[in-house]
């Protein structure tokens, strides 16, 4: 099992968001969070867990996972009115066996791209038909959270984006199974919006942080891992941009809009601009690991040369002023990853 120290890390972050967002109004509510595992899903789940913690209530939690959860997953679970609830969420037959929830978080999809371009049709499936399944299972007068995601901006030449624009891609782009799965899980939300019910949707780009999984390939992560196993190689020279977030600013956010906010669709994303090439030099130098770039350039296949948000919607209506430095984050996410490491290595040795 993971080492207690690493789940520390996580407990401390939940517990600065809960101090820093009222989350008083969940108590004796029902909660449904898919994707429950996920980086943004052990988030959610570990602010409920301390809101439980530090104010028992007859709230009850369902966290929805794909597939067994790992052992430490188990144990922040481990709460008065948690409950794991793993399977394909694209079958109808899970589907309907689910609880029904007055606040859900649709944070279930693949969020990295490896993952989304070797599954485009589970993809386009979980943003869709799921997004629908998971609305009739909301309680009257609940309230929805759709996790959407800053590459509906991909076709636009200029940043940073804001809320009122849209990307422009043809359905034969190398990422269309993810982009255009977003904007209809977006089209979903504004349709049950206009029939009242509280939606919303956060465009998030480039969250990061503990809790991720070993499996994660991710840019950020695999430069952390690769370096924690000596040597970070790059695929190109790493010129494309990112303004990366870390999570406990993105779960501020995230809960905020879902709780309190007043618009259908905000931005989430972070303030620490760097570019490929800068992240694996930094990555490197905090592990002491050298990095090499390729002398032949790989294809990314559609990722977009700039990622930066527009924030001032949501800097604006929540009054948030500070964000984590990218220094800051990366120690945290570091000392996450190098957790992960060691404890796949002593299983290793125990098999």
């Amino acid at each position: 099992m993971i080492m207690e120290p690493a789940l520390d890390i996580i407990y401390e972050d939940a517990e600065q968001i809960r101090k820093i967002v009222p989350l008083g109004s969940l108590k004796d509510k029902t909660i449904l969070v898919s994707g429950a595992s996920g980086l943004l899903g052990t988030y959610f789940v570990s602010c409920l867990r301390n809101l439980q913690l530090a104010e028992p209530s007859r709230m009850k939690v369902y966290a929805l996972t794909a597939s067994e959860p790992s052992p430490y997953f188990k144990k922040i679970c481990d709460f008065a009115g948690a409950e794991i609830i793993w399977g394909d969420l694209t079958r109808p037959e899970f589907q309907r066996e689910l609880p029904y929830a007055d606040f859900i978080i649709h944070a279930a999809g693949y969020g990295q791209p490896n993952r989304f371009m070797e599954f485009p049709i589970k993809t386009l499936h979980l943003n869709t038909a799921v997004t629908f399944a998971l609305f009739e299972k909301l309680n009257k007068g609940g309230k929805f959270l759709f996790i959407g995601t800053s590459e509906v901006y991909v076709g636009l030449e200029t940043s940073p984006h804001s809320e009122n624009q849209i990307g422009h891609t043809n359905t034969d782009h190398p990422r269309a199974c993810y982009i255009e799965a977003k904007r209809c899980g977006e089209a979903i939300c504004h349709s049950f919006r206009k029939s009242g019910v509280d939606a919303k949707i956060a465009r998030l780009a480039l969250a990061y942080g503990p809790g991720t999984k070993p499996t994660d390939r991710r840019v950020l992560h695999s430069f952390i891992e690769k370096g924690l196993n000596g040597r970070i190689d790059l695929l190109d020279q790493g010129l494309a941009r990112r303004t990366y977030c870390y999570v406990t600013d993105a779960m501020e956010m995230l809960w905020n809009i879902s709780l309190h906010g007043k618009e259908a669709v905000y931005n989430v994303g972070g303030l620490s601009r760097t570019n490929i090439r800068e992240l694996a030099l930094k990555v490197g130098g905090l592990l002491n690991a050298p990095v090499y770039f390729p002398s032949d350039v790989h294809e990314l296949k559609g990722a977009p040369e700039d990622v930066q948000l527009d924030l001032s919607r949501v800097r604006h209506e929540f009054k948030k002023e500070h964000f984590v430095s990218l220094d800051d984050g990366l120690k945290r996410t570091i000392e996450w990853q190098r957790s992960l490491l060691k404890t796949s290595a002593s299983e290793v040795k125990r098999a």
